[in-house]
């Protein structure tokens, strides 16, 4: 399904299920994009509205956005119920005539990438946009892959899982970082990481860098696309992180994860992490789901503040530009 966007922000939700007919800038040709979400079904939704949210946000040009989800994602009734009618035909991708692609990731079940159900259905995707857009982002799980499908580059894998808000310093001037802060904030999780080392060495250009989170945003052209990769979420929503938090607790109180697991670095306040120490003493007391009732999440939601969407937005708002300048034939060079 298509979804011609043409609103303000604050319309992005109806906009994700139907045509919104007032025209921000009527007279600009659409900035065609195939958004290919393969997020869990508990974070589907939240992901189609974070990145919608933070692409209508950064342009007043109109845009066309397309939703996918790789065939073989593990999907249950509901999910598969949301997607009808919203989501295209993965296999029609292929035929599609598009600017710009992005992929998220997904959750891992195998250590070795190449041994997911999904990877052929993933290269293909990375083999098909090198040919036929002008620029891809790849998110997380997205961009490890095509490293190792590209590069032969070996994800490596973390002691504990890299999960917060972190620091990253702009080392480099390319143009996809114009008027993004030289310091800014970005959530991270995951519980892998591409080393900065490996990736230099492999002919990737390095844009940004934390010194606890490793390297977040990194390019290298590739055929006629430029590949924009990212170890970071910027799109993520001021709450994301508290509900990735809240599953991976409720996966300890199942009994599914051994270890009640670590708070988010640097994302809550300090009146948020008494009360979660507090729910912390209630689950080691009663190890079970229905603990789960006692956590605090309006409490702690009224104390969070989203310090980073001001930086997602100049960098959506620069690869945006690129493929408006793309289509018009005054393309800048992003490289």
């Amino acid at each position: 399904m298509r979804l011609a966007y043409r609103g303000e922000p604050s319309e992005r939700t109806a906009a994700r299920r139907w045509p919104v007919s007032r025209d921000r800038n009527p007279s600009a040709e659409p900035i065609r994009i195939a958004l290919v979400i393969n997020m869990p079904d508990a974070a589907q939704e939240d992901t189609e509205n974070q990145f919608l949210g933070l692409l209508t946000s950064a342009t007043a040009t109109p845009l066309d956005v397309e939703f996918y989800s790789l065939p073989e994602i593990r999907r249950e009734e509901r999910a598969r119920e949301h997607m009808r009618g919203l989501y295209s035909n993965f296999g029609d991708l292929f035929s599609g005539k598009f600017d710009g692609l992005i992929i998220t990731g997904t959750e891992p079940r195998q250590s070795d990438l190449r041994r997911e159900a999904y990877w052929d259905s993933l290269v293909a995707l990375f083999d098909w946009a090198e040919k036929h857009t002008r620029s891809a982002i790849l998110s997380c799980l997205a961009a490890h892959a095509n490293v190792l499908h590209k590069s032969g580059i070996e994800r490596r894998a973390l002691q504990e899982k890299r999960l917060g808000v972190f620091e990253e310093a702009r080392v480099s001037d390319h143009a996809l970082l114009a008027h993004a802060p030289d310091v800014m904030r970005i959530p991270h999780s995951r519980w892998n990481e591409l080393r900065e080392e490996d990736l230099v060495s492999a002919g990737y250009t390095v844009l940004t860098r934390s010194a606890k989170a490793g390297v977040g945003l990194f390019a290298r052209q590739e055929g006629a696309s430029l590949v924009i990769h990212s170890q970071g979420h910027p799109e993520y929503g001021t709450d994301t992180l508290l509900k990735e938090y809240r599953r991976d607790i409720k996966r300890f109180l199942r009994n599914e994860r051994e270890d009640y697991p670590s708070a988010p670095q640097e994302y809550f306040a300090s009146p948020a992490l008494k009360l979660l120490s507090g729910f912390e003493e209630k689950a080691a007391a009663r190890r079970d789901e229905g603990t789960l009732a006692f956590f605090p999440d309006q409490q702690i939601v009224e104390t969070l503040r989203n310090g980073w969407h001001t930086a997602g937005t100049a960098i959506y708002r620069n690869w945006l530009q690129y493929l408006a300048s793309s289509k018009s034939g005054f393309a800048e060079k992003m490289r």
